[in-house]
């Protein structure tokens, strides 16, 4: 998440203008919910891969 470091307050500002134009106020909640819901399954997948990782370097050491 390095590019949100850079966006700035002002950059932040245009982003959510630019949604709720784009969007409309009232598909904002739902827009976040589903976002929020792929970011989970995203973490929760890669988190799965590196425990698979894992126990297979950990079935090859030995």
């Amino acid at each position: 998440m390095g590019f949100l470091r850079d966006i700035g307050t002002p950059g932040l500002v245009v982003l959510i203008i630019g949604a709720v134009l784009l969007f409309g106020p009232k598909r904002l909640p739902e827009l976040g919910q589903a976002v929020g819901k792929m970011f989970s399954e995203f973490k929760k997948t890669v988190s799965q891969l590196e425990d698979d990782v894992k126990k297979d370097k950990d079935s090859q050491d030995d």
